[in-house]
């Protein structure tokens, strides 16, 4: 699990970011809410858009690629 904030402030386009505690872009400790212990970016949105509908997360530091949990075998399609 990771902890997870919402900046306070906008960003440029009028967002507000979800960081994880470690990210090098998170705000200052006044400009910030914790959102909480969460095993994704994705699960911390969900959390933040009820609290602030224009919450988008931090394209650095909560940045996951999607992985398949099915995939077809070698040579069958």
């Amino acid at each position: 699990m990771k902890f997870f904030y919402l900046s306070s402030t906008a960003n440029a386009s009028g967002n507000y970011e979800v960081h994880e505690k470690e990210c090098e872009f998170i705000p200052g400790s006044l400009d910030r809410d914790y959102l909480g212990p969460f095993n994704n970016g994705r699960e911390a949105l969900r959390k933040a858009v009820s609290l602030n509908p224009q919450s988008v997360c931090c394209e650095s530091c909560c940045k996951s690629p999607v992985k398949a949990i099915f995939r077809t075998a070698p040579g069958k399609e």
